[in-house]
């Protein structure tokens, strides 16, 4: 996929703010960062495993995230020739929250599916920025859990399909413990609930993923409504499918809906464990 760039041409459409992502100086590689203070870096790190590090950004912007995530995957990069370091987990998980966001991909057509004009997004304090990542348009706001692994699939041995059906396996273990059925759609990615696969319309989306690989790295990742404001997925047509609705676990749980911190260390221990599968897939391990 392409890289950021200062103009993104997307007709039709207000002008999106995209940036370069800035620079971001890392004291330490965040995967040798299972408890890194708050002090040290402004995170925090939920139990994962072996297999994965997890990093909490807190809430933060959606260009600053993305910032993060470049410095992390160009020093996981920089240290892929490097001796192998048995302290070094094949995948660090960058947990956040966004500000209310929409994304827009560069995949033709996507333009259409933003329903807003100027004015209603600014009446909801929703801004606009241009993705690298796979997949088409969606909406980050607070109450919504985005995971973005900074894997080596190489060292996973994971192909892109496979990869995708990782995250996807992830937050169905998450539904599951919560009590709440999830699986997928055959046609659609992500994760569902409500009826079978056989009657999509009456499904509903309660994760999305998008990614994006370099030198097989991943970027981006998952988006999992916990306590979203679901009334701003009507301002566009969500990852480009009509009349798919969107859901969130406090709308399925209702008052059982865990709260936020919670579900962070469920997804990080579902991907810890999932990653730590693959590991064990591997006929002659890491390498």
């Amino acid at each position: 996929m392409a890289d950021y760039s200062d103009t993104t041409p997307f007709p039709n459409m207000p002008q999106l703010t995209t940036r370069h992502p800035m620079p971001v100086t890392l004291p330490t590689p965040l995967w040798l960062l299972p408890l890194a203070p708050r002090a040290q870096l402004g995170l925090v790190a939920p139990a994962a495993g072996p297999a994965l590090c997890t990093i909490d950004l807190g809430r933060m912007d959606y260009h600053a995230a993305c910032a993060v995530q470049e410095a992390a995957l160009l020093d996981r990069l920089a240290r892929r020739d490097a001796p192998q370091d048995p302290a070094l987990a094949p995948a660090t998980l960058l947990l956040v929250e966004h500000d209310p966001v929409i994304t827009i991909s560069r995949r033709p057509g996507v333009a259409g599916h933003l329903l807003a004009h100027p004015a209603a997004l600014a009446a909801h304090g929703v801004a606009l920025a241009a993705t690298d990542r796979g997949g088409d348009i969606t909406y980050h706001g607070p109450g919504q859990l985005v995971a973005y692994p900074i894997a080596d699939l190489n060292a996973l041995r994971l192909r892109l399909h496979d990869y995708v059906r990782l995250l996807e396996g992830a937050v169905i273990d998450v539904c599951q413990g919560l009590g709440l059925r999830a699986g997928r759609d055959p046609g659609a990615t992500g994760v569902w609930v409500g009826a079978p696969a056989d009657t999509p319309a009456a499904m509903r989306k309660v994760a999305a993923i998008g990614i994006r690989v370099r030198r097989w790295v991943s970027m981006h990742g998952l988006a999992l409504n916990v306590t979203t404001n679901l009334e701003h997925f009507g301002l566009i047509v969500p990852c480009g499918l009509h009349g798919r609705p969107v859901t969130s676990l406090r709308t399925e749980l209702g008052p059982a809906c865990p709260p936020m911190a919670d579900v962070k260390h469920a997804l990080a221990a579902a991907l810890a464990a999932r990653f730590a599968g693959a590991l064990r897939s591997q006929p002659h391990g890491r390498g």
